[in-house]
This record gives structure tokens, sequence and C-alpha cells, in this order.
């Protein structure tokens, strides 16, 4: 599965990764990179979780871009 990570600097520089169709699903980084590894671990955990407890999974949320 595929899910929208949003990604922010911070006032110390860290990187903050958040994951909107997961709510709570947050990590973060000293670095993009860092941040990225980080929450795709933080997903696979929140995943397990669900299924564990029973719990349904979020379908991933679908973005297109447009042009204006």
């Amino acid at each position: 599965m595929k899910y929208r990570v949003i990604l922010e600097q911070d006032e110390d520089n860290v990187f903050i990764a958040t994951v909107p169709s997961l709510p709570g699903c947050v990590t973060q980084g000293i670095t993009k990179e860092e941040a990225l590894e980080n929450i795709k671990d933080a997903i696979s955990l929140y995943l397990e979780s669900l299924r564990f407890h029973g719990d349904p999974v979020p379908p991933p949320i679908m973005e297109e871009m447009v042009e204006v």
C-alpha cells in the first residue's frame, strides 16, 4: 500500500513526517531521508497494530495534482 506522507521542517530544522490517513502516525528525523525511513517503520507498526486488534485498515488517500 502507498500512503501520502507530509514532511515539515520545524524551528529546530528537524523533519516531522505525518500520515494524514493514519491519525497519530507521526515521526521525525534529523534529515529528510531519516524522517522518511522512520515513517516507513511507523506505518508498518501502525498497520500491524490495527490488524492485531481487528480494526479496519484505512485506505490510502487518493490525490491528484491539478494545474490552474
